[in-house]
């Protein structure tokens, strides 16, 4: 599959008669609300875990030197904690644009931390796209993270944001804070 999935994600979801749509974010959008909404939540998701498994040659890094971002990996009995949004369906021009190096929308059962659920929408970058990295070791990833620069900026803010707003989501994600920890310190 193609990296740039903006043409295959307006096909994907139909929202007629819909005034609004929740989001779940699990990585840059948790920080980086470039959108409007009409409400914030945090929320979490059954089953997926978050990793650095994705490449970014548009936003976090270039062709020649990719950045490494999040992507959501199938694993059963964990919860992925992030923040929700709920938007007006035309918010998805900006957001498949954004999101549109190999990441596709799914539909995917939300819980708020009031204990509340509802239905949402939420990017995935599967195996499949052709940005695909996969797994790594953790210092590994962190290697590549410190040395990667795109258009959005350094690597390494991604990285450093996201474990931030984890914190601040109270989210002990040892993935994250495994680069993390690397990334702070490359000798160890």
């Amino acid at each position: 599959m193609s990296a740039n999935t903006i043409e295959i994600n307006r096909q994907r979801h139909r929202f007629d008669g819909r005034e609004s749509v929740w989001l779940f974010g699990y990585g840059s959008l948790i920080f980086k609300a470039d959108f409007p909404y009409l409400e914030r939540r945090p929320a979490s998701i059954e089953g997926w875990a978050r990793r650095f498994w994705q490449g970014s040659h548009d936003h976090r890094g270039t062709v020649e030197s990719p950045g490494r971002v999040v992507t959501l990996i199938e694993q059963p009995g964990v919860t992925c904690r992030g923040m929700a949004y709920r938007i007006s369906p035309e918010v998805f021009d900006h957001l498949d644009v954004r999101e549109k190096n190999g990441y596709l929308r799914f539909t995917t059962p939300l819980t708020f931390d009031n204990g509340e659920q509802a239905e949402g929408l939420v990017y995935i970058a599967t195996p499949e796209n052709t940005a695909f990295l996969g797994p790594a070791h953790e210092r590994d990833i962190a290697r590549q993270i410190a040395g990667a620069h795109g258009p959005s900026g350094p690597n390494d803010e991604y990285l450093l944001r996201l474990a931030d707003s984890l914190r601040e989501l109270a989210d002990e994600d040892a993935h994250v804070f495994g680069i993390e920890h690397y990334l702070r310190n490359p000798d160890y």
